[in-house]
C-alpha cells in the first residue's frame, strides 16, 4: 500500500509532457532563474551527454557546451518546475548512452554526425488535457464576469428607481 502511495506522489510530480530527448542531440534549455525579486529566463544550449533514469520523476539530463574555450555541463532535472522548455535544434547518430569521450576531444574531433528528422514534430508537445483546464478555466472566468456585470447593472437599476421615486416625492411637495 505505501509503495502505491509513493508512486502516486512520484507520478504526481511529473511534468504531463516532455521531450524525447536523447544523448547526441543539440538542446536548448530553457531555465527560470531568480535573482532577488526578479525573475527571468536563462538558455543553456549544448550537446545532451547523459539521460538518467528517463522514465522516473527525478530523469536528469547532462548537457555539455564550450564557453569561450572551456567546457561546461550542467545536469538538468528534466521534471523540475524551474525548467521552462527544452527543444532540440540537432540530432546526431551515437552508439552510446554515456558520451564520455567528448570530454577529451575538442575542435572537428568532437562533432558528431548529424541526423535529419522533424524539428517542429519532435519540439511540440501538447499537454490536452492543460489546454481544457485552460479553456475552461477561461470560461468560468467569462461566465463570472457576466453575472458581475448583470449584477452591477440590476444594482444600477435599482438605484436610478430610488432615484426617480425621491424626485417624484421632491416634485410633490
Amino acid at each position: 500500500m505505501s509503495f502505491e502511495l509513493i508512486k502516486l506522489v512520484n507520478e504526481a510530480q511529473k511534468k504531463p509532457a516532455v521531450v524525447d530527448a536523447k544523448s547526441g542531440d543539440t538542446v536548448r534549455v530553457h531555465q527560470k532563474i531568480k535573482e532577488g525579486t526578479k525573475e527571468r529566463i536563462q538558455i543553456f544550449e549544448g550537446v545532451v551527454i547523459r539521460i538518467d533514469r528517463a522514465l522516473s520523476h527525478t530523469a536528469r539530463m547532462t548537457v555539455r557546451k564550450i564557453a569561450s574555450g572551456i567546457g561546461v555541463e550542467k545536469s538538468f532535472l528534466i521534471h523540475s518546475p524551474l525548467i521552462e522548455k527544452i527543444e532540440i535544434t540537432r540530432r546526431a547518430k551515437v552508439r552510446r548512452n554515456y558520451l564520455s569521450y567528448l570530454r577529451q576531444r575538442s575542435g572537428k574531433s568532437a562533432r558528431l554526425r548529424s541526423v535529419n528528422f522533424d524539428r517542429e514534430g519532435v519540439n511540440d508537445i501538447r499537454d490536452i488535457h492543460a489546454e481544457e483546464e485552460a479553456a475552461r478555466l477561461k470560461e468560468e472566468a467569462r461566465l463570472a464576469a457576466e453575472a458581475k456585470q448583470a449584477e452591477k447593472a440590476a444594482e444600477e437599476a435599482a438605484l436610478a428607481a430610488k432615484q426617480a421615486e425621491v424626485e417624484a416625492r421632491h416634485n410633490a411637495v
